[in-house]
């Protein structure tokens, strides 16, 4: 049994997720609080095992209690953010912090609420059961020279936990590496406040992709939060493409869409990295790329927040190498000095 402590100061909110969560036998939510003080109360008396956590809240912001949190009681915390832009950019600064994931603040239609409660049950539990980070700074990897033409592109897959795995995979490597294309399971807003922060932080050209794009050195594509992205290949040059389509095992973008069609387009001089997420998105299409004669690596269990996606690949042989986060940037300097 899961232990949920449910933290909004609205009353209307705190009911509609406690009676959300309550409905799964496996979720059990032991209490409530209005703002952080009564929530800093009640982890002490009522021992948590996750937290659901507003940002906007009087007395102290969500941020600021995050922060002390990890730093003096560290808890799973699953955020609740508003769908605009400045709740994108402040939901991924909790990301940064230590908070396992998010989700937006609940519609009202019933329809729309039935897949919410759905919503935040699956990641209440997957919560549960995350590995908690450590901020930390990187270390660039120590390795000269970097061969352009050893890879065509850089394919990434994350999920869970994944907005600060692929930032710091990034922030490792230098402006001069092959085209980078990145799908990470976020929403609209969210996915561009994304690209914002990465572009911001890295040497590397990060852009959110909205059309067809031809693939260049020293930039990086994220697919956009509603759409998948996909490698097609004309007169031997790659491109990038976004496309509407139904979701892929539950996900737009999907991670296997992008695989599949790099394996399709001709896989032999790629590199793909499966990053920490729940679920199994990304395995068919990484052991289609492995059969294709990429190369083809997963993120390791100690160092994944959830080590979902990255195990369904490794444990069907698509996986060639596990290794930790950091391990990945510098093996990926190594490849490319090669």
């Amino acid at each position: 049994m899961t232990r949920v402590l449910v933290v909004d100061d609205s009353p209307l909110m705190r009911a509609l997720i406690s009676d959300l969560l309550a409905r799964d036998p496996e979720l059990e939510v032991v209490g409530s609080a209005a703002d952080p003080y009564e929530a800093r109360d009640a982890i002490k008396a009522l021992k948590p095992d996750v937290l659901t956590l507003d940002i906007e809240m009087p007395k102290m912001n969500g941020l600021a209690f995050l922060k002390n949190l990890m730093r003096l009681h560290p808890l799973p915390v699953v955020m609740v953010s508003t769908l605009t832009q400045h709740g994108a950019e402040v939901t991924l600064q909790a990301l940064e912090l230590g908070a396992v994931d998010y989700v937006p603040k609940p519609a009202s239609a019933t329809g729309a609420l039935a897949a919410y409660g759905e919503l935040l049950r699956e990641k209440v539990k997957v919560a549960a059961s995350a590995r908690l980070q450590q901020p930390g700074a990187p270390k660039a990897p120590r390795v000269q020279g970097v061969n352009v033409g050893r890879l065509e592109a850089i394919l990434i897959g994350a999920s869970t936990g994944g907005t600060e795995a692929v930032k710091r995979l990034l922030c490792q490597w230098p402006a001069t590496m092959p085209p980078i294309l990145v799908v990470q399971h976020i929403r609209p807003f969210f996915s561009s406040a994304f690209t914002r922060t990465l572009d911001s932080l890295t040497p590397l050209k990060v852009q959110e992709l909205e059309k067809e794009q031809p693939l260049l050195p020293g930039e990086v594509w994220v697919a956009p939060g509603d759409r998948h992205m996909r490698l097609v290949r004309r007169a031997g040059r790659l491109y990038a493409q976004a496309f509407d389509g139904e979701p892929v095992g539950r996900h737009r973008p999907a991670v296997d869409v992008l695989f599949e069609s790099a394996a399709q387009a001709g896989a032999g001089e790629m590199l793909a990295l499966l990053l920490t997420g729940m679920g199994r998105d990304g395995a068919a299409g990484m052991k289609a790329l492995a059969e294709g004669g990429a190369t083809t690596w997963v993120q390791d269990e100690e160092s994944a927040v959830v080590w979902g996606m990255p195990r369904v690949a490794w444990e069907n042989g698509a996986a060639q190498r596990k290794l930790g986060l950091d391990a990945l940037a510098m093996e990926t300097m190594k490849l490319l000095a090669s």
